[in-house]
């Protein structure tokens, strides 16, 4: 005689829901295979980061280039600080609220444009040659520190995060300080004096901001990962621009300081 257990065991498969038939097997078979999310289907992907990122890049080049060009020098000073207090205003609202669309990051580009374009220019007149060398050297630093990345020379660990960030609050902390110290003197702190302790200073900013930008790939990366929303692609994108534009800004000084 058969075992009921046995048979029935063989009929109720699956966790104790009836075995599929032969017709529904070839049903399931004949499906397609699963081939990812669609392009534009809703995720954020690698594409879609580098995509924005070079819009983003693209736009500050661009202004930048029309400010240099066009801006008469008696209206330098006005399109720098313009540009720089608009940035660095929008730029922290769209950090704080992450409320980062085409239209807010491509107007945070724009004006950051206007600020590296009138800055570029002042320095390139006050050494020739020296714009070229900053870009270069950003774009070296920043290639080499997403090749330390990607073999894993660094790790991105909570502790790690809590050090960067720490040290970015710091130093930021210090520029405002080292602003409201040239009330009262010449120098202010001496951070932005062209003397060792400037270029000291220049030096860690620019090591901090080499970290941040490990920060922003992990950033990407776990964000693919873990399947985020398109729309986190523009503030990836963000984030990367904010952090090259600062590694810019200060590779730019620190040539300023050895030229002299």
């Amino acid at each position: 005689m058969s075992n009921p257990v046995i048979n029935n065991f063989g009929r109720m498969g699956n966790g104790g829901y009836p075995a599929p038939s032969a017709t529904e097997l070839q049903g399931m078979y004949d499906q397609p295979a699963y081939a990812g999310p669609r392009q534009g289907g809703g995720y954020m992907t690698l594409d879609s980061v580098v995509q924005r990122t070079a819009a983003m890049l693209a736009t500050v080049f661009a202004v930048g280039a029309i400010t240099w060009v066009a801006v008469p020098d008696r209206l330098f000073l006005p399109a720098l600080l313009i540009g720089a207090l608009a940035g660095a205003g929008l730029g922290m609202f769209l950090a704080f609220t992450q409320r980062v669309n085409a239209a807010t990051a491509l107007i945070y580009a724009a004006f950051e444009g206007v600020f590296l374009g009138a800055v570029s220019h002042a320095f390139e007149q006050w050494k020739p040659g020296i714009v070229i060398q900053a870009v270069v050297g950003t774009a070296m630093v920043a290639g080499g520190m997403l090749f330390v990345y990607k073999i894993g020379a660094i790790r991105v660990t909570p502790r790690f995060t809590r050090v960067v960030v720490g040290a970015t609050i710091g130093v930021f902390g210090l520029m405002v300080v080292n602003l409201v110290a040239y009330l009262f003197t010449d120098d202010g702190l001496g951070l932005r004096s062209g003397g060792p302790m400037a270029i000291g200073f220049s030096l860690l900013c620019i090591v901090i901001a080499a970290f941040n930008l490990v920060l922003d790939f992990d950033m990407i990366e776990r964000g693919i990962r873990q399947g985020a929303p398109q729309k986190m692609a523009w503030l990836a994108a963000f984030g990367l621009t904010v952090t090259l534009v600062w590694l810019y800004i200060e590779i730019l000084r620190l040539l300023g300081y050895a030229r002299d």
